[in-house]
């Protein structure tokens, strides 16, 4: 399972209503590259793959394929306002993250 706090369910809103997309899924994966090995992505998803395992985080629809949930298992997806403003992942799972925090290595 992953977690997706109320306050990145509430920032995620405000990105795929101004973009367009207000009743859009969030499809949050993993991509091979970054400096660690792995890196983060999310993007809109208008509707689920059929192998998508899917969640729903106060009301906000969040997909995830097969291959990145393997790697984003246990995962808090949160929002920090502020200075340093922006999506923070905690990966329970990552052996290295990079400093900027959008890469990760497993072992």
């Amino acid at each position: 399972m992953i977690t997706v706090t109320e306050s990145a369910v509430l920032t995620l809103r405000r990105i795929l209503e101004k973009d367009g997309h207000a009743n859009a899924y969030v499809r949050v994966g993993v991509k091979g590259g970054g400096c660690s090995g792995f890196s983060y992505h999310m993007e809109h998803a208008d509707e689920p793959r059929p192998d998508d395992t899917r969640y729903e985080f106060h009301g906000l629809g969040v997909v995830v394929d097969p291959r990145s949930l393997e790697f984003l298992r246990g995962i808090t997806l949160d929002y920090n306002e502020g200075l340093n403003a922006g999506f923070v992942w905690r990966n329970p799972n990552a052996t290295k993250s990079c400093s900027c925090g959008e890469s990760f290595s497993v072992s």
